[in-house]
């Protein structure tokens, strides 16, 4: 590799947080004009990393090249504008910009002085931007009134806009269909064609072995090692980032439920079930012990279907019933009291609680339940904390650690243990392993699986259409936020799903 090649050096970085050691004498290294994978599993110090190299935190020591007017030279960045003044832009996982502003003004905030600003400009340019990317939003359209999939699109569009030399995407595809995943795949080879170097934080193999062509693999806040990706076969970067062989994996894969039970009442069972999200009424049951699942393309109905289970969105319709008997259940606090567990889509909105502690997050729920005028003693809520941080395995510096400061992977399991804390007879997951490492991924499936045989009724939601096979025992199959087919054992294929999404004639096994 000549130096010449190189736009950006780190060597021998190192980052600690109260009672962790995120990144240990870490090198990164990156060519002009490449797509470079950065992979490991969360809390392996991928997105610490990042926040360094852009001054979201301050390095405690190593060093930091850049690629300025034809020379590397050395750095120190002290603010993410600071970066953006150098020519270093991300578009990080969880979406930060403005819902309250429009479309245009999140392109430009920041970017000038709104006293002179030409607002007729602003918006002409944002359009010229939004067309040439095909982003189905307007300029003077409030951003918040987009979808999760198209505020992400603005974002990386933002970033894009700002000619930037080093564009970091922090797991930009997490809420993008795979039409607008190919849309961004383009945008990324276009850029690499003009000479901008891409460093691509990403959960999904697929993605990365097709658009990357490098890849630094971190396991534990340490550097694993850097791979041409043509070199590396799969097996091989997944045993690199987990540090053990995929034994657990090809278990998973071999397990199967049994098929839904027939001779006894639903745990859950609705008929004609709408909300203000979900205008299509549904019929939908669920058995003891069974795992089943809401399919479809982004937008096809899942989270709206199981937003309306949970009382999530506005009840307008329908009739519910609890192991046999009819109920009423119109808020979540309802369902929540009938043993209905909620994990959301959005963790960052609807999940975790930012500012409050792993310990106050885990027994939340729980103290919903019970009533905010009847608090646990602390012994009690450390006493339950302990327990599922234990038993999920949740990476965390201490109990009264901030969740915030979690790696995401890390709140998800903390959410789940909220949920499992007030011993739910039906749990519904939706995305649980959405942005989280190989790892992870595989003890969440794995835990379902366990509370499935324990009499735990669960549905689960994926946007990886192979961890709905090896998970669920039966497809709901979801097109243009309705219903349009159910597929069950042998049936259950990702050809048939593509088919029925279509919908086209599956094809009998």
């Amino acid at each position: 590799m000549m130096q010449n090649d190189i736009v950006l050096s780190i060597r021998n970085i190192c980052k600690s947080f109260p009672g962790v050691r995120a990144l240990q004498n870490v090198d990164f290294t990156l060519r002009k004009g490449e797509i470079h994978a950065l992979m490991g599993e969360n809390g392996a110090g991928k997105s610490t990393l990042i926040k360094v190299l852009t001054g979201v935190y301050p390095k405690d020591s190593g060093q930091i090249f850049l690629d300025i007017n034809g020379g590397l030279k050395e750095i120190n960045v002290k603010s993410p504008h600071e970066a953006q003044s150098l020519g270093i832009s991300t578009v990080y996982q969880e979406i930060t910009l403005c819902p309250n502003l429009t479309v245009a003004e999140n392109m430009f905030i920041g970017r000038g002085n709104y006293r002179f600003v030409s607002w007729r400009s602003m918006k002409k340019k944002t359009a010229e931007i939004l067309k040439k990317l095909n982003i189905p939003a307007r300029a003077a359209q409030q951003l918040g009134t987009c979808s999760i999939a198209v505020q992400q699109m603005v974002a990386i569009a933002r970033a894009v806009d700002m000619e930037c030399k080093v564009l970091i995407f922090d797991e930009p595809t997490s809420s993008l269909d795979e039409q607008e995943v190919e849309k961004l795949f383009s945008l990324m080879r276009e850029l690499k064609s003009r000479g901008v170097s891409i460093i691509f934080i990403t959960h999904f193999l697929d993605q990365m072995y097709e658009i990357s062509d490098r890849v630094t693999v971190l396991r534990n806040g340490e550097l694993v090692g850097e791979y041409e990706v043509k070199d590396l076969p799969r097996v091989q970067l997944i045993s690199k980032m987990m540090g053990k062989d995929l034994d657990d994996v090809s278990t998973l894969q071999k397990r199967k439920l049994p098929d839904e039970k027939t001779d006894v009442l639903p745990v859950y069972e609705a008929v004609g079930l709408s909300s203000t999200s979900c205008p299509n009424a549904f019929d939908f049951k669920i058995s003891k012990g069974e795992v089943n699942g809401f399919t479809g393309l982004l937008g096809s109905g899942r989270s709206e279907s199981v937003r309306a289970i949970f009382a999530a969105d506005r009840i307008t319709g329908g009739k519910i019933k609890i192991n046999g008997k009819d109920v009423k259940i119109k808020k979540p606090k309802d369902a929540m009291k009938r043993g209905i567990g909620y994990l959301p889509e959005d963790r960052k909105r609807d999940g975790i609680v930012e500012d409050l502690s792993v310990r106050e997050n885990i027994i939340l729920a729980l103290q919903v339940m019970k009533g905010f005028f009847r608090p646990f003693s602390r012994a009690e809520a450390e006493a339950f904390a302990d327990e599922y941080i234990k038993l999920l395995g949740i990476k965390t510096a201490s109990m009264d650690t901030p969740i915030k400061s979690l790696s995401g992977g890390n709140q998800q399991k903390a959410i789940l243990a909220r949920w499992l804390l007030t011993n739910p007879q039906y749990l519904i997951l939706d995305e649980p392993t959405r942005g989280i490492d190989v790892g992870t991924k595989v003890e969440i499936q794995k835990l379902i699986l366990k509370l499935a045989e324990e009499g735990v009724s669960v549905t689960f939601i994926s946007s990886e259409i192979e961890e709905m096979l090896r998970t669920c025992s039966r497809l709901i199959v979801m097109r243009d936020r309705k219903a349009v087919g159910e597929l069950k054992g042998d049936d259950m294929t990702q050809d048939n799903i593509m088919h029925m999404i279509a919908g086209e004639a599956v094809q009998n096994a």
